[in-house]
């Protein structure tokens, strides 16, 4: 009877587990769906890129002679900036167009929210346009700046800025030239950066406004600078950066094909992964059912592998991914909802205000995924983060950098070939667009500290410490990397990201088994998103 009882509990456990599952399944079904209408935050990316290879290709040499100098000739710029802009632009603009296009076929007039939508992405477009005419006009192809800025000057849809700053424009590059008397004001209002600097260097030329245009040169000169900087220290540390990472790839295939040969002219293991899976150092230590009465730490200190650490079925993996899904899209969704009832528009907030709310957001969903491991773990564990291999001695450090520089040329290339697959469509954090914009000290130290402290110490804990760690007991171990990895892609809802991500994750789980220290992907981790910060830093400045 007992028994009985047993498995039907068991039975409708399993039954709630399934349910949970769909509903998961379909929501981030749903999220990756709609992601792949959203524009890829890369194109964004280059187009920031751009913008600051056009600011420092401006930078000319100090000459004591006063002599004509030649714009600069770097091998980290672009051979013709203006041209691998305007190509950037372009296709950036072909994605927004088609956006547009399905925007108005499936949008109804009554529903604001995409009514909404669709007016900011034609501002966007239209925008894009002012800056494709520039470029097309430094390109001496004029007739087709004028072409460009043309339809903003007469289409009802154009918001009045636009279609203002479009005619100033016009008016500069028309033969003859017509000033308009706000084209300063206009041009500044919807122009930064490199785009801003041509069209007012044209005004104060036409205008004969010396001593305007000699500040404007001195200023750009000062950005060029500074620019230049940036772009040798992101292309300079990529290149090393991949270098390194190059090296040491080859590195560990040299070393796994020499340990496979040794392994292969002495005596066979009984397991084919059991060199990769097992330090020769290890003691062998077998879980028994009485799992409650063995001293955790001495099981922790003395495991024959991953897989001899884990005392529980499999049903407990399938729960606690999707107790963790499940808490991840109810608190995802739970603000936003408190959001809209309270009457605020996150759109109309600050930097530092959607700083807060992702920072709140992300810390809610730390303690809720912990608080989901302690308590599915504490019926096998008496302290369940005994479990998990965070030690200080060892050499995590040394396989979180090597990891790091490894990862670099292997994402990078996946990268682009998903570039190639995708196009310009399969969406992106959200994220990014908010670190580029962070341009005070407390929203960019906030988002720091969420994406290089937080994220790397939970997402390690869960994905490595706990999901890979436990598929080891009923899977060979890259198996378990390669699940581990797809699903860390996956919980990340864009289409965009799975396949980088999927080798990123691939990598932190090959740190992670071979140092046996959660500390070593940890670091991995953080290092990733730090240099992703830092860049994003670097371009958005160029948008100021």
């Amino acid at each position: 009877m007992a028994n009985d009882q047993k498995i039907q509990q068991q039975q409708r456990y399993r039954l709630v587990l399934i349910i949970l599952t769909a509903i998961v399944t379909f929501l981030i079904s749903v999220e990756l769906i709609s992601s792949w209408s959203q524009p890829k935050a890369q194109s964004q990316l280059n187009l920031y890129q751009s913008d600051l290879l056009l600011q420092a290709s401006e930078w000319q040499p100090v000459v004591e002679d006063e002599a004509p100098t030649q714009t600069l000739s770097n091998p980290l710029l672009e051979a013709d900036p203006v041209a691998a802009a305007l190509k950037a632009y372009r296709q950036v603009r072909s994605s927004v167009q088609t956006d547009l296009e399905r925007m108005e076929k499936t949008a109804s007039s009554d529903d604001a929210t995409a009514m909404a939508q669709q007016q900011n992405r034609s501002q966007f477009r239209d925008n894009l346009d002012l800056r494709i005419g520039l470029l097309l006009a430094q390109s001496d192809q004029v007739e087709d700046a004028i072409a460009t800025w043309s339809p903003l000057t007469t289409s009802q849809t154009t918001v009045s800025n636009d279609s203002a700053a479009a005619s100033s424009l016009m008016g500069l590059w028309s033969d003859p030239p017509q000033l308009l008397p706000n084209a300063q004001q206009s041009i500044q209002s919807q122009l930064s950066g490199w785009f801003e600097d041509q069209a007012l260097e044209r005004l104060f030329t036409l205008s004969q406004r010396q001593d305007d245009l000699t500040t404007l040169q001195i200023d750009q000169q000062i950005t060029a600078s500074n620019a230049l900087v940036r772009v040798v220290t992101i292309n300079g540390l990529t290149l090393v950066g991949n270098g390194v990472g190059v090296i040491i790839l080859l590195f560990w295939l040299i070393r796994s094909w020499r340990q496979r040969t040794w392994a292969s002219s002495s005596t066979p293991s009984p397991h084919p992964l059991q060199d990769f899976q097992t330090p020769p150092a290890d003691v062998d230590v077998e879980p028994t059912a009485e799992a409650s009465t063995i001293d955790e730490s001495k099981v922790y200190l003395a495991q024959t592998s991953l897989a001899n650490s884990v005392l529980w079925p499999p049903d407990l993996i399938w729960q606690v991914m999707v107790l963790w899904f499940i808490a991840f899209f109810a608190v995802s969704l739970s603000i936003p909802v408190l959001i809209y009832v309270l009457g605020i528009k996150p759109t109309a907030l600050g930097a530092r205000p959607q700083a807060y709310l992702a920072f709140s957001n992300y810390a809610i969903l730390v303690v809720v995924g912990l608080s989901i491991l302690i308590w599915s773990l504490k019926g096998f564990l008496s302290t369940p983060f005994k479990w998990f291999r965070i030690r200080w001695q060892g050499n995590w450090l040394v396989w979180g950098m090597s990891g790091y520089f490894a990862a670099l040329p292997l994402v990078i290339l996946i990268a682009l070939l998903n570039q190639k697959i995708l196009g310009d469509q399969g969406g992106g954090n959200p994220l990014l667009e908010l670190i580029i914009q962070s341009h005070d000290p407390v929203t960019a130290g906030l988002l720091f500290i969420m994406v290089a402290v937080l994220a790397p110490v939970f997402e390690e804990i869960l994905f490595r410490g706990f999901f890979l760690t436990s598929l080891t007991r009923y899977l060979p171990m890259w198996g378990a990397i390669g699940i581990s990895g797809i699903v860390f892609a996956i919980a990340h809802l864009n289409l965009a990201d799975i396949l980088p991500l999927s080798v990123l994750g691939c990598v932190l789980g090959f740190v992670y088994s071979r140092s046996r220290n959660l500390l070593s992907s940890m670091l991995l981790h953080s290092l990733w998103n730090s240099g992703s910060f830092l860049s994003l830093l670097i371009l958005g400045s160029s948008a100021r």
